[in-house]
């Protein structure tokens, strides 16, 4: 009898083991699935800004050091990196993006041209669905760390060299956005 209950209690110890191995599995590569989602916009916003910068040359040629800091940082940005500095290049590239519209603001004939116009909305799209995958991203890793943290969950986590992984951050501007508005009626 005190055989079976040992047999008993090994094969359920080893069905949690195994249990606990395919759900910290799983969730591994939900977060790799996210990432991949993530990319895949990045990718098409790359595709996006060399035509973007060859629509705004012609109209504005004196303003070499905006077009040339958006392709830089396009560069950096494509070259990868951890999680933390993919997203502080992806971040400044964003703002470096924010100040070549900006521009068009300075130029009537950019602003009215139509391929501008294009290249502005689908880049706005891709930035939408940039921040839609960037939130799906972190939901996942969100889901991914706490299970990798809780007890008993923690024990196979750790035995099997499963690691916390990084949120894919707002930009400094970004974090400023949160904070409540300050409304002053005295002018």
């Amino acid at each position: 009898m005190i055989t079976y209950l040992v047999l008993g209690v090994a094969i359920a110890i080893v069905g949690w083991v195994v249990f606990t191995f395919n759900s910290l599995v799983l969730n591994r590569n939900r977060v790799k699935e996210a990432w991949a989602d993530i990319d895949v916009q990045l990718k098409r916003r790359y595709d996006l800004i060399p035509n973007l910068i060859e629509s705004v040359k012609g109209y504005v040629a004196h303003e070499k050091d905006t077009l040339t800091k958006v392709t830089e940082m396009r560069t950096l940005a494509m070259q990868g990196g951890s999680v933390a500095e993919r997203s502080e290049h992806e971040n400044m590239l964003t703002d470096a993006l924010k100040s070549v519209f900006a521009l068009s603001e300075n130029y009537p004939n950019l602003k009215a041209n139509e391929n501008f116009i294009e290249l502005q909305r689908e880049l706005s799209d891709t930035e939408n669905k940039i921040q839609a995958a960037r939130r799906f991203y972190n939901t996942v890793v969100r889901d991914f760390n706490t299970k990798i943290e809780q007890v008993p969950a923690n024990l196979i986590a750790n035995l099997f060299g499963f690691k916390n992984r990084d949120f894919f951050k707002l930009s400094e501007g970004d974090e400023l956005a949160r904070e409540p508005v300050k409304v002053n009626f005295d002018n």
